[in-house]
């Protein structure tokens, strides 16, 4: 971070991971990215300056199709996330984007241009601060990370520096649904399971990542690794697992439906001393994970059978699955934790 230079955007495919397809280069750090979902070619892209992009990988040239501007709302702030949500009722592409600045702006593909709105500022607590001479400083919570519910299309969490999570809607600019006392340290990362409606899960430099259901104060599950998270990600195929990366070069790997104490694996990904993961990545497709770490590797790993076993079959019948089954699993396991008293 002291020594900001340029920044690059590469994108690999997984039968040829040593070189990659495309690359972008661009004048300031790239902090995040996200793919359209429906249009593959377009990516959105937050930098360390504050601006946000859009990359079309259709077109030849190495700049970006579409660029914030000072003009035009960028954050003061490095951008630490930007999601892209459904088209809006014009048929506009639109993304989101979070910063340390405070802010979460959503920004739509208008005719040619990007057209941004404040979607919520956060205030940290005690939002007046003395200045020098008297003058009253406004101080605001540095939201780190973001998720959108899969269904629920309003609804939408933050993460911040301070630790807390904010529930929020994108209809009310002014408030919180709900405010989550939820680490000692800064959110690293947070995300909604991508089966079961009511769960996120979220991960700190406290060392601690976090299990919860969204309309309860407490977590379900806490887990402590030992050392700072960087990341946590769940797993496309099962609503039980999810994977984390901390900041000592190990990824974890957990099945709740297995074990609800422990990591079902942890291997060291990266050996250097002076290197940091930093983040983890599912596959959505294939059983394969990316590790990405502080001095610019992504390192491909293998999910072996063990780490992914499916429910068994019993004799003469065939295991269930689908989105229901991985609901009733996961629900099963946090009716334990929410009354252990009852015999639900």
């Amino acid at each position: 971070f002291m020594k900001q230079g340029y920044g690059m955007l590469l994108l690999y495919t997984l039968k040829n991971p040593s070189f990659p397809e495309y690359s972008f280069t661009s004048e300031s750090g790239v902090m995040c990215l996200d793919f359209h979902s429906d249009h593959p070619n377009l990516l959105a892209v937050g930098f360390y300056d504050g601006n946000v992009a859009i990359y079309n990988r259709k077109k030849a040239s190495s700049q970006p199709s579409y660029k914030s501007s000072a003009k035009s709302g960028k954050h003061t702030e490095p951008v630490w996330q930007v999601k892209w949500q459904k088209d809006d009722m014009d048929n506009n592409s639109n993304f989101f984007s979070v910063s340390s600045d405070g802010r979460i702006v959503s920004w739509t593909l208008v005719k040619n241009e990007l057209v941004h709105m404040d979607v919520i500022k956060l205030s940290a607590d005690g939002t007046t601060m003395q200045g020098p001479e008297g003058l009253q400083l406004q101080t605001f919570g540095s939201g780190t990370s973001f998720d959108f519910h899969k269904k629920i299309d309003y609804l939408f969490l933050v993460g911040t520096e301070e630790g807390k999570i904010y529930k929020c809607s994108k209809n009310y600019s002014s408030q919180f649904l709900d405010v989550f006392e939820a680490h000692h340290m800064a959110v690293d990362s947070i995300s909604w399971n991508p089966f079961h409606l009511k769960v996120f899960i979220s991960c700190s430099s406290d060392w601690t990542v976090k299990i919860w259901d969204h309309t309860i104060k407490t977590p379900m599950f806490v887990y402590d690794l030992g050392t700072a998270v960087g990341d946590v990600a769940w797993s496309p195929y099962s609503s039980t697992v999810f994977a984390a990366v901390t900041i000592d070069g190990q990824a974890h790997v957990f099945d709740l439906n297995v074990n609800k104490l422990e990591p079902l694996c942890t291997q060291l990904v990266v050996t250097r001393k002076q290197n940091k993961t930093t983040h983890i990545q599912f596959n959505p497709v294939y059983p394969i994970i990316i590790v990405g770490d502080e001095q610019g590797l992504i390192v491909c790993l293998k999910l072996s059978p063990n780490l992914r076993k499916m429910p068994k079959e019993k004799k003469g019948q065939e295991a269930k699955k689908g989105p229901e089954v991985e609901i009733a699993k996961l629900e099963k396991l946090l009716s334990l934790v929410r009354e252990p008293g009852s015999k639900d």
